[in-house]
């Protein structure tokens, strides 16, 4: 697969780049990404829920009434879970809700995000991209220029440059990314891919 390369004016260079075939052609393997993206969320989750059980209830542990002969229910403590104030049955405790993938899994997912934005025509390729300051308004006047500005993107670069990212970290619906930092969570979480000719030379090997 070939695309045109353009500079960060969004003029057409004039050149073409190639495309990996096994990384940006292959069949989208919907399940493979629903794994990955499912992993890379529950490996955000903290997991430090916590409700309290009735031995952790802050109360009395003197019997309210006799067992027999009251002509009611039988009942324990004010920690009980039936009344107000007591514990809860079956809460929540802390976990670690982080699952492993297996890495072939894990770049076949990878992979099919690539070709599937390929395929939805979600990928630009740009020369470089560089600002002699960090400016808001140059990375707001180069999204314009590449009619992306409306959308979410993801600018991929082969190496940080810290004037694109002082640049670019004001801007809502924008996420900057190395090349060998994508993932697929990432990758699927936009519907406008930029990607610098370094940082495809580096995806083109994952």
């Amino acid at each position: 697969m070939e695309l045109a390369v353009y500079n960060q004016q969004g003029q057409d260079t004039g050149r073409k780049i190639e495309l990996n075939d096994a990384v940006f052609g292959i069949e989208p393997n919907e399940h493979a990404v629903y794994l990955d993206v499912k992993q890379y969320l529950a490996n955000r989750r903290q997991g430090t829920h916590k409700s309290k059980e009735r031995s952790e209830v802050s109360g009395s542990t003197r019997k309210l009434h006799k067992q027999k002969g009251g002509g009611g229910s039988r009942i324990g403590d004010i920690n009980s879970p039936v009344l107000v104030g007591g514990g809860r049955v079956f809460g929540p405790r802390p976990r670690d809700y982080r699952f492993k993938l297996n890495k072939k899994l894990k770049q076949l997912a990878r992979r099919s995000a690539l070709s599937a934005k390929a395929q939805e025509g979600q990928i630009i390729v740009i020369d470089t991209l560089t600002f002699d300051e960090p400016k808001t308004k140059n990375f707001v006047n180069f999204a314009k220029n590449l009619k992306v500005e409306d959308k979410k993107l993801l600018l991929v670069l082969a190496e940080r440059n810290n004037n694109v990212t002082l640049s670019s970290r004001n801007v809502p619906n924008v996420r900057l990314m190395n090349a060998s930092d994508i993932n697929t969570y990432a990758l699927m979480d936009n519907n406008a891919i930029v990607l610098t000719e370094g940082s495809v030379e580096i995806i083109n090997k994952l």
